[in-house]
């Protein structure tokens, strides 16, 4: 397991939610007698070193906040580059799965990740509601929809979702034992 922490100390943010839920993460696994490697993201990292850390590890688990309806650029550039990183030593992918005889069809199955998967631990001000109901903020797209692009930028590597995790609500009203109490769980449910 890859665990890799995008938490940024940035403005009123310290990275402690992310930094705590990747603590409970870690040792929820490790008491599972599962393997744990781990990256803090904004500690710095070398792209080959992390292209071979994925290429050894079955699954990546992402905790990062949700800031500005995205992720924090950190979590952005580290995909930008160590995907490339290891799609530069064909490692990661094959081209982009189209043909010459048809490039119109099959973009993006070039991946060959494909026996990896990843999972996304993500905190936000916004309440479940925001993101669920239709007539709210994100139109009802949900927490998948609004990290779509994150979950295509795995895809394309041939990466598998697990089930997301989200806390909901944390600036204007924490619940810092429940979300700890629901991660542990999501996550023995999930890879126990």
């Amino acid at each position: 397991m890859l665990l890799l922490n995008g938490g940024k100390a940035f403005c009123e943010s310290g990275g402690k939610l992310s930094a705590a839920l990747q603590e409970v993460a870690k040792e929820t696994l490790e008491s599972l007698g599962l393997n744990v490697i781990e990256t803090h993201i904004d500690k710095g990292y070398d792209e080959t070193q992390e292209a071979q850390k994925i290429l050894s590890s079955d699954v990546l688990i992402w905790q990062f906040p949700g800031w500005w309806m995205g992720e924090p650029w950190i979590v952005k550039e580290y995909i930008d580059k160590v995907f490339m990183a290891g799609a530069k030593t064909g490692q990661f992918l094959i081209g982009d799965g189209r043909h010459r005889d048809n490039p119109n069809k099959n973009y993006g199955t070039g991946g060959l990740l494909k026996r990896k998967k990843y999972l996304f631990s993500t905190t936000w001000n916004a309440p479940l509601n925001a993101f669920e109901d239709k007539n709210e903020f994100f139109g009802g797209i949900g927490i998948d929809g609004v990290n779509l692009h994150l979950h295509k930028a795995h895809e394309f590597v041939g990466m598998s979702a697990l089930l997301s995790f989200t806390c909901y609500d944390v600036v204007k009203n924490p619940k810092a034992e429940q979300y700890i109490a629901d991660y542990r769980a999501h996550l023995r449910k999930v890879l126990g």
